[in-house]
């Protein structure tokens, strides 16, 4: 091997060294792509020429400024923001818990729906993750819920939202891959809704078992007649399901492009966020219940004037923007840097030299499939899922182009049912230790009484079921390209 191939493993060596040093990932990123074009210029400069190297600020501007695509991230992030800070997720829990009062481990059944829910409006985990330990572990470990699956149900159902389109992961795959963003949120609807049946099927078994895990809440919390159940579902059940109709039925229809789709999505969450903290009060119409604060009558509220109540509106949407802007700044600072890393790379000969070694395994298709499942899935286990598509991919497209599964999966549909493998191994990235970011988020609002083992070993039921939910989809493809078929095709 000479040196001119030695370089771009070098590269690749020095970006997984250096990723370890806690230095933020976008400048890690560009830096080692900018020094190794300037090494390959100073050594040689037939490996890396000047008008290539004059060719990175423009690389950057077409793939990531100019990329039409990547729009749709902020208003999907600005969507999920508005929910979270308007009280909507919060008064979404408070319902779910109430219908599911009867049902065994019903409040950590609440718990899985709220994510399933939330991740068809928000991409965003950390914030999913938080909310979610803030308003219902306190309460879970109050009334006698085990540690162990109250945090393993939260993590894994604030992570849905990676999966379950409209997701910010599944937009920066298709755009890296080249391919329609519709189709492959379509094919993202399945796998997503069978993760979360799979966390509802065990959730129910084993509450059902062994029922001193997760005690039933008293029969007198909530509304105890049809009427009052009936205003709290309109109020705080419908509005985000109508918003979810909103965008992802207007994809699924054809009646908007993924980009015009989070557009509807971003109004439509700030006009139920004007709806819930000004129409509402407005009107007279007494806050929800908190019940999962644990209070036991109605919530009066406090007579403050329209005025206010619009001025402290406003000063939500301002504090949402500001969230957004600094999640958005964060995002596109990590294309910059993976953008520069992968025009680098490949212009060193990279990609022939990560195919030629793959095809000498002599794995076959696969064999290379499970390899490749099995690398993304050690990443998680170090790497946040976007540092792992965003290095990874690049490097992965040339070699998915290779797989050829016969009669299995269509080829022009493998590429689709790829990156739905990899978009639900990748969910396992946010659950595995040590490094794994739906758990970092837990501890940090738990309550003290929460150990870090307990949510280690609460994870492991669910990290189990996400991986047995990848096999099914490897072993029945039309769990993801049925859904496309019929509607696209």
């Amino acid at each position: 091997m000479g040196f001119e191939e030695l370089l771009p493993l070098a590269m690749f060596a020095t970006l997984a060294v250096l990723l370890f040093t806690g230095f933020p990932v976008a400048f890690v990123l560009g830096g080692v792509g900018l020094g190794y074009a300037l090494l390959a210029l100073w050594i040689d400069p037939f490996l890396f020429d000047w008008p290539q190297f004059g060719a990175i600020p423009s690389r950057i501007y077409g793939a990531v400024s100019e990329n039409l695509l990547l729009t749709a991230i902020p208003m999907f992030i600005l969507m999920g923001t508005m929910l979270e800070r308007s009280g909507i997720a919060r008064d979404l829990l408070n319902c779910l818990q109430v219908l599911l009062r009867r049902v065994p481990g019903g409040l950590a059944l609440a718990v899985t729906l709220m994510g399933t829910i939330l991740a068809a409006t928000t991409g965003i985990i950390g914030a999913s993750v938080v909310m979610m330990s803030l308003l219902a572990l306190p309460v879970m470990i109050e009334r006698g819920y085990d540690p162990r699956l109250s945090t393993g149900t939260i993590a894994a159902s604030g992570t849905l939202g990676i999966l379950i389109p409209p997701s910010i992961m599944l937009v920066i795959m298709a755009d890296l891959l080249g391919r329609s963003v519709g189709n492959l949120f379509v094919a993202a609807v399945f796998p997503g809704l069978m993760l979360a049946s799979l966390y509802v099927v065990y959730i129910v078994v084993r509450c059902t078992l062994n029922p001193s895990l997760a005690p039933k809440l008293d029969k007198d919390i909530g509304p105890q007649t049809l009427g009052p159940i009936l205003v709290m579902v309109l109020r705080s059940f419908i509005p985000p399901v109508l918003l979810i109709m909103a965008v992802l039925g207007s994809i699924l229809m054809g009646l908007a492009t993924p980009t015009e789709a989070a557009g509807v999505g971003a109004l439509g969450a700030i006009l139920l966020g004007l709806f819930n903290l000004v129409i509402l009060p407005a009107i007279g119409v007494q806050e929800m219940q908190m019940f999962v604060a644990g209070e036991d009558g109605p919530k009066v509220v406090e007579h403050i004037g329209f005025g206010q109540r619009l001025k402290d509106f406003w000063g939500v949407v301002g504090d949402v923007m500001e969230r957004t802007a600094m999640t958005n700044a964060m995002i596109f600072g990590l294309f910059m840097g993976a953008t520069m890393f992968s025009f680098v790379f490949r212009s060193l000969g990279g990609d022939n030299i990560i195919v030629d070694l793959i095809e000498s395994l002599g794995l076959g298709s696969w064999g290379l499939l499970f390899l490749l499942m099995g690398i993304v899935f050690v990443l998680g286990f170090f790497f946040d899922w976007i540092e792992i598509t965003l290095i990874v991919l690049p490097v992965f497209a040339p070699i998915i182009e290779l797989l050829d599964f016969g009669d299995h999966v269509a080829r022009v549909d493998m590429v689709y049912w790829f990156a739905i493998l990899l978009a639900v191994n990748l969910q396992t990235s946010f659950l595995t230790p040590p490094f794994g970011f739906a758990l970092f988020y837990m501890k940090a609002v738990a309550p003290p009484s929460i150990k870090i083992q307990q949510i280690y070993a609460g994870i492991v039921p669910f990290v189990l079921l996400q991986l047995f939910g990848l096999l099914m989809i490897i072993i029945f493809p039309e769990i993801a390209l049925w859904l496309p078929r019929v509607l696209l095709n």
